[in-house]
């Protein structure tokens, strides 16, 4: 498999296959807002976006990153969003990088949204799909964040078949900045287990797929057998 690793300022031109990453935190979240029993999460380009859709849909949830402002029911953080009820409805997420990265691929033909939690059937995905050539985009940092770039090579090693151990990755992610950061208290709106939550590799048995659907981008989990 031919791989590119680029941060969203390098996206110039649609890639055949693109992995948008975001370990800390945003697709940790949207991965356990598919655990909770979220129908489908609705990514928005701004806040009053996210604001607009929202209105009128008694269904819909809006969530972003920082503390919780009005309008919106949640915040970026796994480990508050873990004990939420979530069945059936809606989410329309707006975050500071994840959600920016997938907007930037969204005329890709296939669009996969990651962090560890979901990074083995990410990687069962692009196996399936017979990706070729694909383009992980490292959101955090413009592409520097190392837990981002650690899970796409985590990622892109699984799709290869090496038998990639997770690990290692893990511990990179582990000595970030972003998780000193959150570790630290310096970003609001977050739990105390916001980094080990983030660092649970292969949690979920599903990937998450974005898509235009009547010109929004959607994202919705696809289920991924483990390998025996």
């Amino acid at each position: 498999m031919d791989t590119r690793f680029v941060g969203i300022p390098e996206v110039t031109e649609a890639p055949a296959v693109a992995v948008v990453v975001d370990v800390m935190r945003a697709f940790t979240v949207a991965a356990w807002a598919f655990a909770r029993g979220a129908e489908k999460i609705v990514l928005a380009g701004s806040l009053e976006e996210a604001l607009d859709l929202k209105a009128g849909h008694s269904d819909r949830v809006a969530l972003k990153d920082g503390p919780l402002v009005p309008g919106f029911d949640l915040v970026n953080s796994p480990g508050l969003l873990r004990s939420a009820d979530l069945a059936g409805r809606t989410v329309v997420q707006k975050t500071t990088a994840g959600t920016v990265g997938a907007l930037a691929v969204r005329d890709a033909p296939l669009v996969l949204c990651a962090g560890f939690v979901v990074a083995g059937a990410t990687a069962g995905l692009l196996r399936e799909r017979g990706a070729e050539r694909v383009t992980f985009v490292v959101t955090g940092e413009d592409g520097r964040a190392d837990e981002d770039l650690a899970c796409a090579q985590y990622i892109a090693g699984r799709a290869d078949g090496d038998g990639a151990d997770a690990g290692g990755f893990l511990r990179r992610a582990a000595a970030s900045r972003a998780a000193t950061e959150l570790a630290q208290g310096v970003r609001q709106g977050v739990h105390p287990d916001d980094v080990a939550l983030c660092l649970e590799a292969d949690r979920f048995p599903f990937a998450m797929v974005a898509a235009q659907e009547d010109s929004l981008m959607v994202l919705r989990p696809r289920p991924v057998p483990r390998p025996v």
